[in-house]
């Protein structure tokens, strides 16, 4: 059974760094894109960053561009997301999930398939 369990939320003041992970299990990550998403209270949930199988090509919501990065360790079954210079309006909870290698562009909600049950980020002071 195709499974993604997130770790590594928690409660950070503004201007710290938090790392997630998103450890796969039954399926190898690095054959499927993977993307990070969030959702805070009373919003849709966003698509963050997201790593394509074929070549490693990351990608980057402009809200998180320059702040966050994204990363596999194959070795580990794990895909990261280091987050730095965290700002309030990151607060939400963070979701990996996994999409088809076959699609070689477009990283949203609606095309992933399996999802990690998420992990909440609260970034205040």
């Amino acid at each position: 059974q195709l499974q993604l369990v997130e770790s590594g939320g928690g409660l950070v003041q503004p201007g710290g760094s938090l790392r997630l992970s998103c450890v796969a299990s039954g399926f190898r990550l690095e054959y499927y894109n993977i993307g990070w998403f969030r959702q805070a209270p009373g919003k849709e949930r966003e698509g963050v960053s997201c790593i394509w199988s074929s070549d490693g090509t990351t990608d980057y919501a402009v809200a998180v561009k320059g702040r966050f990065t994204i990363s596999r360790d194959n070795a580990k079954n794990t895909v990261y997301l280091q987050m730095r210079n965290l700002k309030p309006e990151d607060t939400a909870v963070y979701y990996c999930a996994e999409q088809s290698a076959l699609i070689k562009s477009g990283c949203t909600p609606g095309t992933m398939r399996t999802w990690g049950k998420g992990t909440l980020v609260t970034v205040s002071s």
